[in-house]
């Protein structure tokens, strides 16, 4: 990548990075239990069909059958098997029950052990976060090492460029503590 005009385009594509891992960590945490039946929670799920692995989503219709009772609607009947073999091996703690094209998936109340796993699960999906969030200031970092050296920008630039980066790793490793924090409060309640 050259040179960017200004700071403002080093910073969008970094955020615009960054955003995208906080938005991948969104989605892990809405796939783990908090004790309510939501169909997020199924939405992780991918199941070997026609001869590709699929999202669930792609294949059956996931709804709510009561306070902690899933169903997943298969469109079709051949697929159910699959369906069900994924859901069984989510890592969920999950026993769906198959009745035709209708899979009813109940949630079985999460014990302590359960929601201290579930605790550890987020906290690496958090870790994963941040690691990738410090990947992008290393690219960041090195992109304005490369222009400094190719004298495309100046020493004061560089190092306020580098001050820049820093500050958007910074508050990005922020929201996924806070992100974290609100996940565990919701994992822990009961």
């Amino acid at each position: 990548m050259a040179a960017p005009a200004d700071l403002s385009t080093l910073k969008q594509d970094i955020t615009r990075r960054m955003e995208s891992g906080l938005d991948v960590l969104k989605k892990e945490f809405v796939g783990l239990r908090t004790g309510r039946a939501s169909p997020a929670l199924l939405e992780p799920i991918r199941v070997e069909v026609y001869g590709a692995n699929q999202p669930l989503a792609q294949v059956a219709n996931i709804s709510v059958a009561g306070p902690s009772m899933l169903q997943v609607q298969v469109w079709d009947r051949q697929a159910a098997k699959a369906v069900e073999i994924a859901i069984r091996d989510s890592g969920l703690g999950l026993n769906p029950q198959t009745e035709g094209q209708t899979i009813r998936v109940p949630l079985p109340p999460l014990t302590q052990e359960r929601r201290n796993e579930l605790a550890k699960q987020a906290a690496k999906y958090a870790e994963a976060a941040k690691v990738a969030a410090r990947g992008v200031r290393r690219d960041g970092m090195e992109q304005i090492k490369g222009w400094e050296k190719k004298s495309e920008i100046g020493k004061d630039d560089a190092a306020k460029w580098s001050d820049e980066v820093q500050k958007l790793t910074d508050q990005t490793i922020k929201k996924v503590d806070e992100l974290l924090a609100e996940k565990e409060k919701d994992i822990k309640a009961v």
